[in-house]
């Protein structure tokens, strides 16, 4: 079964919410773009349903960066605040739950939850994120987000300086360790197993003092998250603080199965500039189709979609009722 796991909770959750009611909007994923989105389409007088249950793939990471005025806080406490504001406005309704089926019908879609209810809605947005695909080395998935990172622009300036690894093979090698030395100059490369570098880019990675190792991993020690050294399968150890990481992705939701929506070559939802994709009426926000995945680019592309969707929506309300009046 399709399973999405997205998180949020109401305090005060509307309990009369009759199943099948009909919605402008449903928002599938209330965190950073999903909640950016509620807010934008509340202040517009929309009637929205939020679905979520719980998971933001962000949920380990102690601290979010690079967010103008939330420079520094922990996730879970920015996605308080802005339940906190969002729940102000009363058409914007909130449903725990996990999508297991989205679905085209005449009058727009309809999200079925695992549970079995049914939710209708003229528009879609989709702010599911995306799911990490870990490699199996034990210790990485406790690691993940705390000192085993995604990204330099969130974490880098964090971890300066210190003894730091990459994780990476194949041509993505070169363009990561480029990137990451910028922040440190203690850097080495891990490929976990036979190297497919190419050789030019190797040559270049040995001219600017970047160390490649081929072992296989066999684990990651760590104290509560923060890496103390990698184990390799021949029983070396490497004392290590910091790795950095690409892991493969994957959506949350089979809508490319499901609704024949458009994915691009890295696997993200392909929307056009007013964040809709291939399939009309359906809109998608945040790490699920755009590459930088931070919390203030899931939010301003939320916020934007929130707008969108509201403009398309008077669009269709005012030429209809032109045709009615004529």
């Amino acid at each position: 079964m399709l399973h999405l796991c997205l998180s949020l909770q109401r305090t005060n959750f509307n309990s009369a919410m009759e199943h099948n009611q009909d919605y402008e909007v449903i928002i599938v994923g209330g965190s950073y773009a999903g909640l950016s989105a509620a807010l934008a389409l509340g202040r517009a007088l929309r009637r929205v349903l939020v679905i979520d249950a719980g998971a933001p793939c962000n949920r380990n990471t102690p601290q979010s960066h690079n967010f103008i005025t939330h420079d520094g806080t922990p996730p879970a406490v920015i996605g308080q605040i802005a339940r906190s504001q969002v729940w102000f406005y009363q058409t914007v309704q909130w449903k725990e739950g996990h999508v297991s089926a989205l679905a085209q019908t005449e009058a727009g879609f309809l999200a079925t939850l695992e549970s079995g209810e049914t939710f209708s809605a003229a528009k879609v947005l989709l702010a599911t994120g995306v799911k990490d695909l870990l490699p199996d080395i034990p210790g990485f998935a406790e690691s993940w987000g705390i000192s085993v990172l995604h990204c330099p622009y969130c974490h880098g300036y964090e971890v300066r300086g210190r003894n730091t690894a990459i994780l990476a093979n194949g041509a993505m090698a070169l363009e990561m360790a480029k990137l990451i030395r910028h922040w440190t100059g203690k850097l080495q490369l891990l490929t976990d197993g036979p190297s497919t570098i190419p050789e030019a880019d190797r040559a270049v990675l040995e001219t600017n003092g970047i160390k490649v190792t081929e072992k296989r991993i066999s684990r990651i020690e760590h104290q509560a998250g923060h890496l103390d050294g990698i184990v390799f399968d021949d029983g070396s150890r490497l004392a290590l603080e910091v790795m950095y990481a690409r892991v493969p992705l994957a959506q949350q939701l089979d809508v490319a199965g499901q609704l024949g929506c458009a994915l691009n070559p890295a696997g993200l939802i392909t929307v056009d500039d007013m964040r809709q994709t291939s399939v009309p009426g359906l809109y998608a926000a945040g790490d699920n189709s755009i590459q930088a995945r931070s919390v203030a680019a899931a939010a301003g592309a939320g916020n934007f979609a929130g707008a969108a969707i509201n403009r398309q929506l008077i669009e269709e309300h005012f030429l209809a009722t032109g045709r009615m009046d004529g």
